[in-house]
């Protein structure tokens, strides 16, 4: 399947515009998961490009496919990233060359594309990745070949490689405190409603187990395939399960959510009866199935364009005058944008972008002045954030009615699920690792 994909390659010097929406979130089929077979590789140390005037990169998204409508944005925000560092002197005083390459929606070749960037490009780090489906076909070839990838998009946890820095949320820093201000504001009994991949199934497990401990309730909990829009069954099963009103628990993805919204509209589910909390939906989603059937729900993130920092404004401003007025901005754009920069804040501290172990250790403590505010990125390899709850205006913006007054460290073993409590990872010290038991 893979070798009938589009394998067109776009070499980019600084940023070129490939502008579009977002719409469909985060993980993708748990059948799809398993990679191909990984040969036998070159240590890191030979297979990254040799010093020269420039410093070469990779992007790996979906340019093609089903999920090109949302990750087309992240390669916007990463290449205006690149183009801002390029235009202050680069890195080390090279500018950075990026080659994207297209994983076609497609799993198996976002790791044939990943092998790719690494053997023949030569490339000393990759930003890339959207779903969880992508992101563990390509960890095998990362961690065979002992190279580097910054992923960003909020995810399940349940992860912690040595070759990934993570920049989107684990749940305790989205999941977890949306579900606490759920409880606490609007009431006990949830309804689960996802689309029948990884993610949502994997969050639905820590939402089960945080709300049997903290006094809440399932009622009901339903799946959709990717792209069904067949929703009217679910529809029927929350009218039945919670008809006085009650919490919904949305992690539904793409145009699924387009058929929910509108039809839960449509059957008197309003959102003050009926509130629903997304894990999926951003500003272009809003933008894309309509605020006036939105307006009223939350969503979770750690940014919203509309938070108010002056790096925010900065961010906003440079990308509408680089896409376009009309363009917005979201939480994995900004986590995208993030990775760029801290990636650069550790090759200068490193000395030398080819070095990946003095550029991985160098990465550790480092901080940026985020668009969300200042974040660190910890010795889990995953970033300390900001935890945001956002209402839908009629607008089609974010009011922020919940936010942390400073970062939640990251947990990237879930401390309520059986299996995993009591667990972290430290990249700082040999002996942890990974994943070792707390004491």
């Amino acid at each position: 399947m893979s070798s009938q994909m589009n394998r067109r390659k776009f070499i980019v010097y600084g940023s070129a515009a490939l502008g579009v929406s977002s719409l469909i979130k985060a993980c993708a089929p748990a059948t799809n998961t398993t990679p191909a077979t990984t040969a036998a590789s070159p240590t890191a140390s030979s297979t990254v490009a040799a010093s020269g005037g420039k410093i070469k990169v990779g992007i790996l998204h979906s340019l093609s496919g089903t999920m090109a409508i949302s990750e087309k944005s992240l390669v916007d925000a990463t290449q205006l990233a690149i183009e801002e560092i390029n235009k202050n002197g680069g890195v080390l005083g090279k500018q950075i060359e990026a080659i994207v390459e297209d994983g076609n929606s497609d799993w198996p070749t976002f790791a044939e594309k990943a092998k790719k960037l690494i053997e023949q490009d030569k490339v000393v780090v990759v930003f890339g990745c959207w779903t969880s489906s992508s992101r563990k076909a390509v960890l095998p070839v990362f961690e065979a070949k002992d190279h580097l990838l910054f992923y960003p998009v909020q995810y399940e946890g349940q992860e912690c490689s040595k070759n990934i820095f993570y920049t989107g949320a684990t749940p305790n820093q989205q999941i977890e405190p949306s579900v606490e201000w759920l409880l606490k504001n609007k009431g006990k009994e949830f309804f689960l409603v996802g689309s029948d991949y990884v993610f949502p199934r994997t969050a639905n497990t820590i939402i089960k187990a945080q709300l049997e401990a903290s006094g809440g309730k399932v009622v009901g909990e339903d799946y959709l395939p990717l792209g069904n829009s067949e929703v009217t069954p679910i529809i029927t099963k929350i009218k039945q399960a919670l008809p006085n009103g009650g919490v919904i628990y949305n992690s539904l993805n793409g145009d699924s959510n387009v058929a929910f919204f509108k039809q839960m509209q449509g059957a008197g589910l309003t959102a003050d009866k009926y509130p629903s909390m997304s894990v999926s939906i951003a500003e272009e989603e809003v933008k894309a199935i309509g605020p006036e059937f939105l307006k009223g729900h939350y969503a979770a993130w750690n940014y919203f364009m509309t938070v108010d920092t002056p790096a925010n404004k900065k961010f906003v401003e440079a990308f509408k005058a680089k896409y376009g007025a009309d363009r917005v901005t979201n939480d994995p754009m900004e986590a995208g944008y993030i990775a760029v920069n801290i990636w650069k804040q550790a090759v200068e501290k490193a000395g030398k972008a080819e070095d990946l172990e003095a550029v991985r250790m160098a990465a550790l403590g480092q901080t940026f002045d985020a668009p969300e505010g200042k974040v660190t990125m910890e010795n889990s390899h995953h970033l300390s954030k900001f935890v945001r709850i956002g209402e839908v205006t009629s607008e089609g913006q974010f009011k922020v009615v919940y936010e942390t007054k400073a970062t939640v460290a990251p947990l990237p073993w879930n401390q309520f699920v059986a299996e995993t409590k009591g667990y972290s990872c430290d990249y700082s010290d040999k002996a942890k690792g990974g994943k070792f038991k707390k004491a």
